[in-house]
């Protein structure tokens, strides 16, 4: 089975690694031996032009980051409860520092990853708000004597120690350009693999490289972007694994997707991942669920088989809880602090052109219920009498209506929109209950009311200040783009990830791109 021939298409020849060694006879040849030789010396060639990329450095031992995050967080707690006069504070700051630790090792965070894969602040956040959830049912359990307060504080400088350590994830674009991300080799069935190498190649809200794809069977691929070092056969063969190795190391990809289909399933991917592992290359395979956090899955065997458990989106508990005290503690404290440059703003717009300070708009909120929201005003007095005039100079897709640039913006609202500070009184909104700081762009009437289903379930959870969309591109994005990234946080949205989009927030803001 070395050598199949495709009838009826226009693909002719041998399928498999283009210019690799194949055996005479499938019987005559020992696959272990095949394989020993591939390993040595892979046969497809790369590109004279083409650089080779470094290969990923290995990580350091899990044992050294837990032992950093152990003395990281007990030191500072043993220092800060000592010097309170707290009960204890040794037997305290061991406890602590040792559950931290183990904490972050049974979620994974001293696994060698590449950093493209690692979680950012928002994961140490996240650990770190378990962290004193655990040690409060212990307080409250053991009827410890230790001042909350000066708890939570004692702990504080662990999280510190864990962020920057860690380092931040990579930005997206960092990514793209190829450093610290995967490289992939993509396998699979014609429809699978354009799907996923078009994702692949356009978001860039990943750590991926793709750097070539297999094709199984005699389809012809619609995406022509990436390279095609060989194809696998309809029917499993005997140079399957020798044909993916081969493609893996001439292109030198340290992962190997496979977007499983008819022709790729069962026992032949089986035997692919036992040949790619016993190579030491790791293999990923694709699912069809999509718009899932990997927090959500929860992956069982049952009868043979692999069951993929999917929790429900957050809609109540404690993390609910917690985020509607984040919002309106979080609300009143930003209007507190930022009343200087509220009231600046507030003149600025007032002696720079007719008309009133705050723009009052009527949007849908959670569960399609209409609320006034707040703007500081960046537009001309008449500016939705002159709206009608300007519709054919919409420039985005669906219901939405931007210019880039707009005439009835003002100069002053114009620096308003760039830094986003004509969002601030919105401030009020999450104060009172309307909004969220973190959630979906909030539409308005006109737009909800064009809303299919899908669309709708942008309105499950409270519209927010800051979100995906914001941090994503704001107004450069497509209309499905934005409904995209609004549907994934409805259903996987979690404290900690609001953590991480506000503080992804600030880049957004400083950058300023999008927003107009």
């Amino acid at each position: 089975m070395g050598h199949v021939e495709i009838p009826e298409t226009d693909i002719s020849g041998p399928v498999g690694l283009r210019g690799a060694p194949r055996p005479r006879t499938a019987a005559s040849r020992n696959r272990t031996a095949a394989l020993e030789q591939l390993w040595r010396a892979p046969t497809a060639q790369r590109d004279p032009a083409e650089r080779a990329p470094a290969r990923r450095k290995p990580g350091h031992h899990p044992s050294l980051g837990a032992l950093t995050d152990l003395l990281g967080l007990a030191g500072p707690a043993w220092l800060l409860l000592h010097l309170g006069d707290q009960p204890r504070p040794w037997l305290a700051a061991t406890v602590a520092g040792l559950m931290w630790a183990a904490l972050r090792g049974s979620r994974g965070r001293y696994a060698d990853r590449p950093r493209a894969e690692r979680g950012g602040a928002s994961d140490a956040l996240g650990d770190w708000l378990v962290l004193l959830g655990v040690l409060a049912v212990l307080h409250a359990a053991a009827g410890g004597s230790v001042d909350p307060a000066t708890a939570v504080a004692a702990v504080a400088p662990g999280l510190l120690v864990a962020v920057a350590v860690q380092g931040p994830r990579p930005w997206p674009r960092a990514a793209r350009r190829g450093r610290a991300a995967r490289r992939v080799l993509l396998v699979g069935e014609a429809a699978g693999v354009d799907r996923a190498a078009e994702l692949l190649d356009t978001r860039t809200d990943h750590g991926y490289q793709l750097v070539a794809v297999i094709p199984v069977g005699p389809a012809a691929l619609e995406y022509d972007g990436v390279q095609t070092p060989g194809r696998l056969a309809s029917c499993p063969a005997d140079d399957d694994v020798t044909t993916v190795l081969g493609g893996a190391y001439a292109h030198d990809a340290d992962l190997v997707l496979v977007a499983p289909g008819p022709q790729l399933t069962g026992d032949r991917l089986r035997r692919l991942g036992w040949g790619l592992h016993d190579a030491g290359v790791a293999l990923c395979v694709l699912s069809d669920l999509s718009g899932v956090a990997a927090s959500r899955v929860r992956p069982v065997t049952a009868g043979g088989l692999t069951l993929l458990h999917i929790a429900p989106p957050l809609r109540g508990g404690p993390q609910a809880a917690f985020k509607a005290a984040l919002d309106r503690g979080g609300a009143l404290f930003g209007l507190l602090l930022l009343a200087p440059l509220l009231l600046a703003v507030a003149l600025s717009v007032r002696l720079s052109s007719r008309g009133p300070v705050f723009h009052r708009q009527v949007r849908q909120g959670q569960h399609n219920r209409p609320f006034t929201m707040w703007k500081f005003r960046t537009m001309v007095a008449d500016a939705e009498e002159r709206k009608a005039q300007l519709t054919e100079a919409n420039e985005v897709d669906g219901p939405l209506f931007k210019m880039r640039r707009d005439p009835r913006v003002t100069p002053i609202g114009r620096a308003l929109r760039r830094t986003s500070v004509d969002e601030l009184p919105q401030l009020v909104n999450v104060l009172l209950g309307h909004m969220s700081l973190v959630g979906p762009r909030p539409p308005l009437p006109e737009e909800a009311s064009r809303y299919d289903e899908r669309e709708h379930r942008r309105l499950a959870v409270k519209p927010g200040l800051t979100g995906l969309w914001q941090v994503s591109g704001r107004s450069d994005l497509s209309w499905q783009e934005t409904v995209s990234l609004d549907l994934w946080y409805v259903d996987n949205w979690s404290v900690a990830t609001d953590m991480g989009l506000l503080a992804r927030t600030v880049r957004a803001v400083t950058d300023g791109r999008g927003a107009y």
